[in-house]
């Protein structure tokens, strides 16, 4: 059992994450197709934030202020929201493949926000955010039907196995919709979206992204105790007095949310919830009052590396994050099931 932390641990250590994020942060947007001198972006963060009055260039000051800010910051919250998804979702389904990715709720979002994009579902009086959330629950709620129906093995592998088909589906149904209503150009900025895009980003996005990992970070500590318990089974759970079905309701409604809403700013992007929650195990154990901290931490720290790297590796061409996440996740995700296999 691990010893409770002091007043002044807990304090040391929040100092040294918001000190970490800063530092990634301020990377974020120094590094970049133009590099842009640290001192530059302190001074332009204070003309801004405290109206200091120094003198700067009106083209950086723009690229410091309404382009690289409100991308890395939106990078950030993407990678700690999608990281928590997959640390709900894999302690709900004990199952450490369960992520959005791979349960279908991404690509359900991404069907709903196609359809609101592209065929203009709801004449406009649905915003994309909200058509990705109703995709995102359509396609768990279809994926939890597939697993209740399906026989022969275990529940946990059931949805993982209903969340690939419907995964899928819904891909192959965005696909679908893309090719017969989208012009050439709407068809080429969809899928470039879909890998995962922040070139769009903007301050509207900055406050609809951190608004919803906040929300999830509370909902994760309030049933910090439940989630632990989840991962020895929903039966350990209920002996516990845990109402399991409202409580996994909450937990799921949750990340589906969540999910929806970097899909709708960002697109698609894998291997976050995946990788994230597993490499994070490794360093802080399995308790949730350490986990979600410090998975959001890590995940935010991972996305806003992998959008440096994806404006810098190939001069005068910006890729989509997901190729980035992709490149990287896939490797470290083999490394640590090799690492898992031999500690067995």
């Amino acid at each position: 059992m691990s010893r409770p932390i002091s007043r002044l641990g807990l304090l040391a250590r929040l100092i040294g994450s918001v000190t970490i994020l800063a530092i990634a942060v301020l990377a974020g947007i120094a590094i970049g197709e133009t590099a842009i001198e640290p001192s530059i972006v302190l001074q332009t963060l204070a003309n801004k934030l405290w109206t200091a009055g120094y003198g700067l260039d009106p083209i950086d000051e723009g690229i410091v202020w309404s382009y690289r800010l409100p991308r890395t910051l939106v990078a950030g919250a993407c990678g700690a929201g999608l990281a928590i998804c997959g640390l709900i979702l894999q302690a709900l389904l004990r199952n450490p493949l369960a992520e959005p990715y791979l349960l279908g709720i991404s690509a359900g979002a991404s069907t709903g926000a196609v359809l609101i994009a592209v065929i203009g579902v709801g004449g406009g009086l649905i915003s994309l955010p909200v058509g990705a959330f109703a995709g995102a629950v359509v396609a768990f709620g279809l994926v939890a039907i597939l697993a209740r129906t399906s026989r022969g093995a275990s529940a946990s592998s059931q949805i993982i196995l209903a969340g690939i088909a419907g995964s899928q589906l819904f891909n192959a149904l965005t696909a679908y919709l893309i090719t017969k209503s989208a012009s050439a150009e709407q068809a080429r900025g969809i899928m470039f979206w879909l890998l995962g895009n922040l070139s769009g980003v903007r301050w509207s996005s900055v406050w609809m992204a951190i608004p919803a990992v906040a929300i999830a970070l509370l909902v994760c500590f309030w049933y910090r105790r439940a989630l632990d318990a989840f991962t020895f089974g929903s039966d350990s759970a209920a002996s516990l007095g845990i109402p399991v079905r409202q409580t996994r309701t909450v937990l799921i409604a949750c990340a589906a949310f969540v999910t929806a809403i970097m899909v709708s700013i960002v697109g698609s992007i894998g291997f976050v919830g995946l990788v994230i929650p597993h490499a994070v195990r490794l360093l802080v154990g399995s308790r949730h009052t350490r986990l979600v901290p410090t998975s959001a931490l890590v995940g935010a720290l991972f996305l806003i590396s992998a959008d440096i790297l994806s404006r810098i590796l190939i001069k005068g061409q910006v890729l989509p994050i997901g190729v980035i996440t992709a490149l990287i996740g896939a490797p470290v995700f083999a490394l640590l099931l090799i690492r898992g296999a031999r500690v067995r």
